[in-house]
């Protein structure tokens, strides 16, 4: 998933805040009310987070949620079941025929109420993401809550001028035009990565577009869904129109197969998706995926060395590198390629990595256990490949931290080259030709995003026509804007986020056919009856 160009522009960002120190966390931690508290001991209390059906708190069972930074529990959430799906479906259906009676205007009114309830807690909404998530508090607060918020902003504003064809005479005696009507009900999962931005990124044109929606986040980062739904209701939006069922495989499924859910959009991993588009079929129901990335990132002999290097480092590490367009396969003119590794690899040893309330602190822990098992998978077998890795600083030996990790020159085959390992890892091999880069960049499965840093423009235009991706950036890679289409090629999916493409996704066109003669027998009639 990615980020905004707004995170690093001047439209949505908040000024940057101070740090806080515990007693403000533990404040931030309990910003909206719960239904209940666990008691662990005399003196620790764990909040609880309840899932979000129509305008119902409901704790349906219990897990633990694990703080990465340190690898502890410090929240419970709900554990949904089959039976919880069934209920959130219910009270969508419910709220969505009056919800989409609205016009345009007062939808868009309704939904600006909301991005601005939403901006008035996002400091808090931004600590929360860092605990539940590992982030550090300098991407949240400047990065994945303002664009939510202006996220939700703009799919508010963009309902209200819908493109399509002009209404017309296509037929001789017929006025045509065309309606998007909303699907009803949709089921959206999301990912641990971006918890909040991608559930907004599902929410915003759902809703637009007149539809209810039953969501389910990733079971290990549900917090700010969570909120981010109470906000809803507490901004005046219809109980049942956004509902947040939490838990695992169970829910997942029974959302893909609910028979009154019309459509599914995924963020996640390729497998999964897979899985969801299997599960979908035999009802036809309308998908959308966007799924995992491998994007390549080709530096030529003419690029800007300096920029390059910043903008790998940047690129590879984003988020702890789990992101699904960051920087992971560095294509580098063999010309410039000692330069650029020795550059890159200076700026990749001075990335602070620590605890995400800590100031200075770049990038935080990986998500999960699991995760940091698997990206230490993938390091170890480069390093028993024989091939060279070099590990750019110390972590903390407390909680699930990855240094900054750069393999160089391993086999365009390798794992590390093919698979998305998602961590702070990148790849940087050397090639010879304009063509060999192309050829090593699209030599794989996915095609989400990529980057080309050059300063000849002929070669810069041709390089975006030849990548397979469906964000190609020159001379920077990430940035995003609410204005613009996300969504890959090949194997990272289909379907679009953002945009009034997204918009598009989340509506079904109707052809509407006006006879304008008022004749009872049209002079067509006789291809079938009668005569001419």
């Amino acid at each position: 998933m990615g980020r905004s160009l707004d995170q690093w522009g001047d439209r949505t960002l908040p000024r940057q805040r101070k740090m806080p120190n515990a007693t403000q966390l533990t404040s931030f931690l309990g910003f909206l009310p719960r239904t209940e508290v666990f008691m662990v001991s005399t003196t620790e209390k764990l909040i609880h987070y309840p899932m979000v059906i129509g305008e119902e708190l409901v704790s349906s069972g219990s897990q633990d949620l694990i703080d990465p930074a340190t690898g502890e529990v410090f929240a419970t959430a709900a554990m949904g079941t089959t039976a919880d799906v069934d209920r959130a479906v219910a009270a969508a259906k419910a709220a969505q025929p009056g919800w989409a009676a609205l016009s345009y205007g007062e939808r868009c009114a309704a939904m600006m109420k909301f991005a601005d309830l939403l901006e008035a807690k996002s400091e808090e909404l931004s600590h929360l993401e860092s605990k539940n998530a590992g982030k550090a508090l300098k991407l949240t607060i400047n990065g994945d809550i303002p664009f939510s918020v202006d996220n939700i902003r703009y799919f508010a504003s963009v309902v209200r001028r819908q493109e399509g064809a002009a209404a017309g005479e296509y037929v001789g005696g017929y006025t045509s035009l065309l309606r998007r009507e909303p699907i009803g009900v949709v089921g959206a999962i999301t990912p641990w990565n971006y918890p909040l931005m991608m559930a907004v990124w599902k929410i915003a044109p759902a809703i637009a577009a007149g539809n209810a929606i039953v969501l389910k986040p990733a079971p290990n980062t549900p917090t700010t869904t969570i909120e981010m739904a109470k906000i809803a209701l507490e901004a005046g939006l219809p109980a049942g129109l956004i509902n947040i069922v939490t838990g695992g495989v169970e829910v997942g499924e029974a959302i893909c197969t609910h028979p009154d859910i019309g459509m599914i959009s995924f963020t996640g991993s390729t497998r999964t998706g897979k899985r969801i588009a299997e599960l979908a079929s035999p009802m036809i129901k309308r998908v959308t995926l966007e799924l995992g990335g491998k994007a390549p990132f080709v530096v030529f002999e003419d690029a800007d060395i300096e920029a390059a290097a910043h903008g790998a480092v940047v690129g590879a590490y984003v988020n702890s590198g789990q992101d699904c367009t960051a920087a992971t396969r560095m294509y580098v003119h063999e010309s410039v390629f000692d330069a650029f590794l020795a550059r890159f690899t200076e700026l990749s040893k001075q990335v602070k990595v620590g605890d995400p309330f800590a100031e200075g602190t770049d990038i935080g822990p990986l998500s999960s256990q699991a995760q940091l098992n698997k990206v230490k998978g993938y390091v170890e077998e480069a390093k028993q490949q024989g091939l060279q890795v070099i590990t750019c600083g110390d972590v903390p030996d407390k909680g699930f931290y990855f240094p900054p990790t750069i393999i160089v020159d391993p086999p365009q085959t390798a794992n590390c080259v093919c698979e998305e390992i998602f961590g702070p890892v990148a790849v940087v091999k050397r090639f010879s030709t304009e063509e060999e880069a192309i050829a090593l960049a699209n030599d794989t499965p996915y095609g989400l995003a990529a980057s080309c840093w050059t300063l000849n423009v002929q070669r810069a235009m041709r390089m975006a026509k030849a990548l397979q991706a469906g964000t190609v950036w020159i001379n920077d890679h990430l940035p995003i804007a609410s204005e613009m289409p996300h969504g890959g090629f090949k194997q990272s999916g289909f379907g679009k986020d953002m945009s009034h493409y997204a918009l598009e996704e989340y509506t079904i066109v109707k052809h509407v056919v006006f006879d304008i003669t008022g004749d009872q027998r049209k002079g067509w009639h006789f291809t079938t009856f009668g005569e001419a």
